[in-house]
């Protein structure tokens, strides 16, 4: 039985916290220049987890709504969040969000969306949105064969990951189960890919960094020590300066089922 998507990440947060990269600003211009969000426009972040993604869109001056059905996980994004008075934080889940009917202009999922049940997802998704509101789903894409680093990256991955080619393929960047753009109305979708997002990591970030992926081996069980000590001698070989490079691109996908909301009709 696969682990409940709403729970797996339950013993996973500290490193989540500390080891997951972040999202680029770029996003933000992407977004104003292109689509005319605003920074009047209320954000639903689903699946908003520990706040990486909602902090762009406070940055920005957003009223954010924060839905996160994991209790570790919304805990630590509100603590993370603290200091915006913008946030909301709700205990909810993708598929029955508990707001408003039409209250939000945007709609974000940060590394989520191919956790969601798309049919009820997406009914909830157009209760909730404004006439011409917009959906944006995002991730960061972590290069696999960019590098001889990366490379051995991913094999080691393969090996200790013991759900890695399932959950993987989960992903739409990864031949996933997802039809992203099937998702929307038709012709209703835009692809964007913002290039080279890093993170430098000494040898404790990169073991952390690889804990906080929910297919790894967690403290206590089979394999965990051997993965430890397989990522030191990673990066023993790879460290340059104390550091080695972990690469994403971020990719944006963007979708609707009104008027398209561009230059033209915009979301405010």
């Amino acid at each position: 039985m696969q682990p409940n998507p709403t729970t797996r990440f339950s013993n996973r947060v500290h490193d989540y916290v500390r080891y997951r990269p972040g999202y680029p600003s770029q996003i933000i211009n992407l977004l104003c220049q292109q689509y005319r969000v605003s920074p009047n426009t209320v954000v639903a972040d689903i699946g908003s987890g520990t706040g990486l993604l909602a902090r762009l869109f406070l940055d920005n001056g957003n009223p954010v709504y924060g839905i996160e059905p994991n209790q570790e996980m919304r805990l630590a994004g509100e603590e993370f969040l603290a200091g915006y008075p913008n946030f909301h934080s709700v205990p909810a889940t993708a598929e029955s969000t508990t707001l408003p009917d039409h209250s939000v202009g945007l709609i974000t999922a940060g590394q989520a969306f191919h956790w969601f049940n798309p049919a009820p997802t997406q009914k909830e998704f157009r209760r909730i949105l404004e006439p011409n509101g917009l959906v944006a789903l995002v991730w960061n894409v972590r290069r696999t064969d960019a590098t001889p680093f990366l490379r051995e990256y991913e094999s080691l991955l393969a090996t200790f990951g013991s759900e890695y080619t399932t959950v993987i393929h989960r992903t739409i960047t990864d031949g996933g189960a997802r039809d992203v753009e099937g998702f929307f109305a038709p012709g209703c979708y835009r692809k964007h890919t913002i290039l080279d997002n890093f993170q430098y990591f000494d040898a404790d970030g990169l073991i952390g960094r690889a804990r906080s992926a929910s297919y790894m081996p967690a403290s206590g069980q089979p394999r965990f020590d051997e993965a430890v000590q397989a990522l030191q001698n990673l990066f023993n070989r790879h460290q340059q300066d104390g550091t080695v490079r972990v690469e994403y691109d971020t990719e944006i996908h963007i979708g609707w089922w009104g008027n398209e909301p561009t230059e033209q009709e915009g979301i405010v």
